[in-house]
């Protein structure tokens, strides 16, 4: 699972945004994903779409910049 997340995000990071969007919602439902798809939504300016995402794997949306938050994720789903 976590290697599906991880390539989501370096397709995000690549700039990538529709292959990682597609992968996110293979697996809506899984906080995971529903955290992934979070995270997309906000990458791409839909705050709105971002905070319903963010609600649904109950977490809030980050203080951090996009970089720092993908880092962090990036980090997090390695371990």
């Amino acid at each position: 699972m976590n290697n599906r997340i991880l390539e989501a995000l370096h397709l995000a990071k690549a700039g990538k945004w529709d292959d990682a969007h597609q992968i996110a919602q293979s697996r809506e439902g899984d906080p995971d994903f529903d955290r992934l798809h979070a995270f997309l939504h906000r990458m791409e300016g839909d705050e709105w779409n971002a905070g319903y995402w963010y609600r649904r794997c109950s977490t809030d949306v980050p203080n951090v910049s996009l970089e720092e938050e993908l880092e962090g994720l990036i980090q997090h789903y390695k371990s």
